[in-house]
């Protein structure tokens, strides 16, 4: 047998997949707000791309390029469309270090998981930030590659796809699980969890909103865009003032509190809600479960008195309210939340699964005990 000479390891150039030019690395943006992901821009057509050192952090890569892409206007940002208003891509096995990339996914000894994920905003919306995008990437620094984080445990596959009376039946008896597994391989099972949210039975209703929240946080990882048409569609149900329409409200609290990251954006959107008094009890409860996850970011956002919502005419409304103080704290919420010990108007509340009642006070006092 003759000499074989070792094989060489094999790295492509780094492009865009769009136009196919050569890309520069990413880099960090200087500014006030703080980003989670190197980013840069193609020359050519003008594409996003934001660097996850992961591989497995798409959501946010994608919201990272997607709100970058437009001079980080996040109302521009969530109210543009999949595939009509912008074109996504994803370069895998990306190596910062080297600025290649790697088909087989090692180099020497080292594991290469890191991808781009690219964004193109169609011309007509490109002429609006490109400018801008440029010149703060001018002033950016370079990346510094950093250390690899752990390897995720691989997730489980489910079984088969479910049919919309398997979905039914499953979120019916709270088994959330196999419809999250069928849904990491089946993007239908989002448009099944979504027609539920108008079932006649709440308790129906409120789980298949938790279970298109737990989908959501599954699916930003692999498939961002997909999520967020889903999300964009629930804020379209609210045409007239039936209470099963509530279910797309609460299923809009429940995307965002478990994928923040990538749809922290919309808590402005659910404001307008709050001036409409069919939906104004579950746009409080849609808050205030946000802000169990993530305080800061629905307290933040408040820019009006809560006030008028401890007086609301609707109990539903006031116990809502003082969820939503307990959770985002303040001097002012332990106030607003001493004006509803006595309240005794019972508000149904859901859980893990179950509605239970309690009265407003019982609510308010629970609250305050928190944060004192």
């Amino acid at each position: 047998m003759g000499y074989q000479p070792l094989r060489k390891e094999v790295t492509r150039e780094a492009v865009c997949p769009f136009c196919g030019l050569a890309i520069e690395k990413p880099k960090e943006p200087a500014g006030e707000r703080v980003r989670a992901m190197p980013l840069g821009q193609c020359s050519g057509c003008g594409a996003v791309y934001a660097y996850d050192a992961t591989g497995h952090n798409l959501g946010a890569a994608f919201s990272e390029a997607l709100v970058f892409a437009c001079n980080d206007d996040w109302g521009l940002a969530w109210n543009l469309l999949p595939d009509e208003d912008y074109l996504q891509a994803v370069v895998e096995r990306y190596d910062l270090e080297t600025h290649r990339v790697v088909p087989n996914g090692t180099l020497g000894d080292r594991r290469v998981r890191g991808a781009l994920y690219f964004v193109r905003l169609q011309e007509d919306i490109q002429e609006l930030t490109r400018n801008a995008v440029q010149q703060k990437l001018r002033a950016a620094r370079p990346a510094s590659p950093k250390p690899a984080p752990p390897e995720p445990p691989p997730a489980e596959t489910a079984a088969g796809p479910l049919s919309k009376k398997e979905v039914e039946a499953l979120v019916a008896n709270y088994q959330l699980d196999p419809v999250i597994a069928a849904a990491r391989r089946d993007r239908k099972i989002m448009r099944h969890l979504q027609r539920l949210l108008c079932a006649g039975d709440e308790l129906v209703r409120l789980r298949a909103a938790e279970a298109l929240g737990k989908v959501a946080r599954e699916l930003v990882t692999t498939d961002p865009a997909a999520v967020v048409s889903v999300f964009q569609g629930l804020f379209n149900h609210f045409a007239d003032s039936s209470a099963s329409n509530w279910g797309s409200v609460d299923a809009i609290g429940e995307v965002i509190a478990n994928a923040p990251d990538l749809f922290a954006g919309y808590i402005a959107k659910l404001f307008p809600l709050l001036t409409e008094e069919s939906v104004r009890p579950a746009a409080v409860k849609a808050l205030a479960r946000i802000a169990a996850v993530r305080p800061e970011a629905v307290r933040r956002r408040i820019f009006f008195p809560l006030l008028p919502f401890v007086q609301d005419k609707n109990p539903q409304t006031r116990g809502y309210t003082a969820l939503l103080l307990g959770r985002i704290g303040g001097p002012e919420a332990q106030q607003l939340l001493k004006m509803l010990r006595d309240d005794t108007a019972p508000v149904e509340v859901y859980e893990e699964g179950k509605i239970t009642t309690k009265t407003v006070g019982q609510i308010a006092n629970e609250a305050l005990a928190t944060l004192s």
